[in-house]
């Protein structure tokens, strides 16, 4: 039995590493419970990470779809929330090391999630940011509304055209929700802005290895996808490896055929790996990684020879359901916070849970206004009807009231006026390095100033 320096009966301590969904839906089921919690994350917020490309696109701001953690959290009275970075753990003390300070456990839960993955190639990073956090989101806009400005000053037709060409590298919901929203946005929200340019030429190529897009949806759904995008003005290529990207070029190969695109924005939605925090779990606990460089976890979430210590969320490979891993979709990470949460509070009455077992309760993907696909097993949605769904679904999933209150009148405003409000340029813009009439471009600078927006 653990006591404190007085002799009493000291509570037991769960640390959670990281405020994503798997975190802090972990956070929120113990709040309740006869423990001592304390959650570090790096951030002072939770960010609903479905929508993020709206922030990306000038529909949202950041602020709309983020949730201080204290904020959250402030009626779990047996809840600390610290911010810092957890950069190494002793599993044989028990402790995770914040800065100089240790901080111990007696139940480890780590969700740190995942970033986008290049494939090896990360110096493409430079040409074609991803779309994990805010920062990521707020350059994407920067990138995306920059381009348009940059036509309009533009008199070299070729060069014109480049900056209107926004490729988008993957095929999966976040690729297909950021190519019809920039589809949208250059054909209605656009068209009355600017002088010189034309916006409804704007070309959206959307570029995808497999041989449809949404590869985890049903087929008729896929097909109704590229339809709805195809419908919006976005050039689908599916069976399409991107073997280089550099200089305003991307390469392609197709088949046999190798092409080149010019085009000023890229756009990555493609591939994800694992949190720095998978590595140090390998080197401490001696735990088993995938490529992608996620845990190897134990039917009930832990690591192999430490089962005090959890991996839920996108850091975690659980192939223990149906022989595949699950994918790393937010429904995943709440279940498996969940579950962890609640096999704590068993173990302290000396009992048990059977293993965990995922309920996909469906799959969803934005495509336009009045499209959306839907697969809900029992049930398979396209169109409008889709549409209201995913709206319903992810108002209903947003973390707090003002959150689901914002983002819902935000939305309708912009259904009756086809505006974006959130439609601002941040950062270091380059002014001076481009003249009216250039063939150059603006520096790619990497704006990490979500503060202010």
């Amino acid at each position: 039995m653990k006591v404190d320096a007085c002799g009493n009966k000291a509570p037991h301590e769960v640390v959670i590493v990281g405020g994503g969904f798997g975190g802090l839906y972990a956070a929120k089921a113990l709040g309740k419970a006869n423990v001592k919690v304390t959650l570090i994350d790096k951030r002072n917020f939770h960010l609903f990470q479905p929508l993020l490309y709206q922030v990306a696109t000038g529909s949202l701001s950041p602020a709309d779809i983020s949730s201080p953690l204290r904020s959250v959290l402030s009626k779990s009275k047996n809840t600390k929330v610290l911010l810092g970075e957890v950069k190494d753990i002793d599993p044989t003390a028990q402790k995770v090391m914040v800065g100089t300070e240790a901080i111990p456990y007696d139940t480890l839960i780590v969700a740190t999630g995942a970033k986008h993955s290049y494939f090896g190639k990360d110096d493409w990073e430079e040409f074609a940011p991803g779309l994990k956090t805010v920062e990521d989101a707020i350059e994407m806009r920067r990138r995306i509304f920059m381009a348009f400005e940059a036509a309009e000053k533009e008199t070299d037709p070729v060069q014109r055209q480049a900056w209107l060409t926004f490729v988008i590298v993957g095929g999966g919901p976040t690729g297909v929700e950021l190519a019809g929203a920039i589809a949208e946005l250059a054909t209605k929200t656009l068209k009355e802005d600017f002088r010189n340019i034309d916006t409804a030429e704007t070309k959206v190529l959307l570029l995808e290895g497999l041989d449809r897009v949404l590869p985890p949806f049903a087929p008729e759904l896929s097909q109704e996808a590229e339809a709805s995008l195809k419908g919006l003005g976005v050039d689908v290529q599916t069976k399409t490896l991107v073997t280089n990207i550099e200089n305003d070029i991307v390469t392609i190969k197709q088949g046999d055929e190798v092409k080149e695109l010019a085009s000023k924005t890229v756009l990555w939605a493609a591939g994800v790996k694992a949190s720095p925090m998978g590595k140090v779990l390998m080197e401490k606990t001696g735990a088993e990684c995938d490529r992608a460089g996620r845990v190897m976890v134990e039917p009930d979430l832990s690591i192999k020879g430490h089962p005090n210590i959890f991996v839920v969320g996108d850091l975690a490979h659980f192939a223990h359901q149906n022989g595949k891993p699950l994918p790393g979709v937010a429904p995943v990470a709440m279940q498996e916070g969940e579950y962890v949460a609640k096999l704590v509070q068993k173990r302290l009455v000396g009992e048990t849970l059977p293993q965990f077992n995922y309920s996909d309760r469906g799959s969803l993907a934005m495509i336009g206004q009045h499209a959306a696909v839907v697969d809900l097993g029992f049930i398979k949605l396209r169109g409008f009807f889709a549409w209201l769904f995913w709206l319903f679904i992810h108002i209903y999933f947003l973390i707090e009231f003002d959150n689901k209150l914002v983002v819902m009148v935000q939305w309708l405003w912009n259904y009756f006026t086809r505006n974006r409000g959130a439609r601002l340029i941040t950062g270091d813009l380059g002014l001076e390095a481009v003249p009216a009439e250039s063939n150059g471009h603006y520096p790619q600078v990497n704006t990490r100033q979500p503060l202010n927006v």
